[in-house]
């Protein structure tokens, strides 16, 4: 569910403009997107920093507070060439392929784990979909 509805105006909008996707880039997104759509009580924010990124970002209700769990950020830095960049907190999932970035203090101040995409690959939307559902029920667990 998203947060606002001028939130979810600003998504579908970029979405409907990101035309030219000469890696498919667009559709990994439209595959991570629909994952979080799906998870039970997810709380859906979008962030619009154009030609910067534009952060998709799903929360659990966790005892009055929002609890971030995963961010899925559009970087805008060359618009005809979007790619991703999919966060969490370093202590919510677990890298067994040593494929993500680490980033200390990066992910609001705390340590996460970034994976960047730069083209469509099921195999790697598969690996990073295993961590969003890892990220969920950590956070479900809490």
């Amino acid at each position: 569910m998203f947060v606002s509805e001028k939130e979810k105006t600003e998504l579908y909008n970029l979405l409907e403009s990101w035309t030219n996707d000469q890696h498919n880039n667009k559709n990994t997104f439209f595959k991570l997107r629909d994952n979080l759509m799906e998870k039970d009580g997810a709380i859906l924010t979008f962030k619009s920093r154009p030609g910067v990124s534009y952060s998709f970002r799903a929360s659990l209700d966790k005892h009055g507070e929002n609890k971030l769990f995963v961010m899925v950020d559009i970087i805008d830095d060359d618009p005809e060439d979007r790619w991703l960049s999919v966060c969490f907190y370093g202590d919510m999932i677990t890298d067994p392929d040593e494929t993500g970035n680490l980033i200390p203090q990066g992910l609001l101040g705390e340590d996460g784990y970034c994976f960047d995409i730069y083209e469509y690959d099921e195999s790697t939307i598969s690996y990073v979909g295993q961590r969003i559902d890892e990220a969920y029920t950590k956070t479900l667990a809490c």
